[in-house]
């Protein structure tokens, strides 16, 4: 897979239970993010340091999967689920950096990237097999999909939609 043709799982769930579910979520399509939690004391001022809190506040395996979460490619796609369990298909747009805003802290979507999400979620028998066997399993965490086929079938959804959105435009001058 090339790195523009890479695929993510991104819950945007966080690991603290007095956080709603959707809330991060939400916060994400709202203002073109993605991300995992972490709420750090002060604000990193890059990426290494904010590793070595996060490994001090909660652990080396949460430390690695921040890492792995920044190290993404640009371009790459990301898949979330919404508070009613729709598919939202979005990719990633630039680099990471840590949000310490209160909104940030309060859903615990702290360590983000900008991400372009597409305008509505992927009806259901669209979405990609590999991408339903992965939320499936469970989990909050952060992880590339390793299936053979995701990448093309994730890239066509993207590039219909693409296709679709700029026709509408077209009609509507």
């Amino acid at each position: 897979m090339t790195a523009s043709t890479r695929v993510f799982r991104a819950p945007l769930r966080s690991r603290r239970p007095d956080v709603d579910g959707g809330a991060a979520v939400e916060r994400a399509l709202t203002h073109g993010l993605c991300g995992i939690g972490g709420v750090l004391a002060s604000p990193p001022a890059s990426l290494v340091a904010a590793a070595e809190q996060v490994a001090a506040r909660y652990d080396e395996r949460m430390a690695r999967r921040l890492e792995r979460f920044a190290a993404a490619p640009e371009g790459a796609f990301v898949w979330t689920r919404d508070a009613e369990g729709l598919f939202w298909l979005g990719r990633l747009g630039g680099g990471w950096r840590y949000d310490g805003s209160a909104d940030a802290a309060g859903v615990d979507l702290v360590h983000v990237r900008p991400c372009t999400w597409l305008d509505a979620p992927i009806p259901d028998g669209d979405v990609p097999p590999g991408v339903h066997r992965t939320f499936a399993r469970g989990g909050r965490n952060w992880q590339e999909i390793h299936d053979g086929a995701v990448g093309a079938l994730t890239s066509g959804l993207w590039n219909e939609s693409q296709r679709t959105a700029s026709a509408g435009s077209d009609d509507a001058g």
